[in-house]
């Protein structure tokens, strides 16, 4: 069913990117970009996600691609045991 009326995205983005919380997770994660010199295509992923209390450490960030960390989301990365 189409809308009926336009999407109006200055309000949508004022009212979601523009909260103090927003913004300050949108500086984490570029501040973890450039920590970690990503290159074109590839993002940032956090082991264990800011959202559950993990960090912007060296030692809690790593390159993926865009699919692995966009299937990943908030979910912790889990460590397999050596045999």
């Amino acid at each position: 069913m189409p809308r009926k009326e336009p999407r109006n995205y200055k309000k949508e983005y004022k009212e979601y990117h523009g909260k103090p919380a927003q913004r300050k997770n949108r500086s984490l994660r570029n501040q973890a970009r450039r920590k970690m010199n990503a290159k074109p295509g590839e993002e940032v992923d956090h082991k264990k996600p800011l959202s559950k209390g993990g960090s912007n450490a060296k030692s809690n960030l790593r390159k993926v691609s865009k699919a692995v960390n966009r299937k990943k989301g908030n979910k912790t990365t889990k460590r397999r045991s050596k045999k």
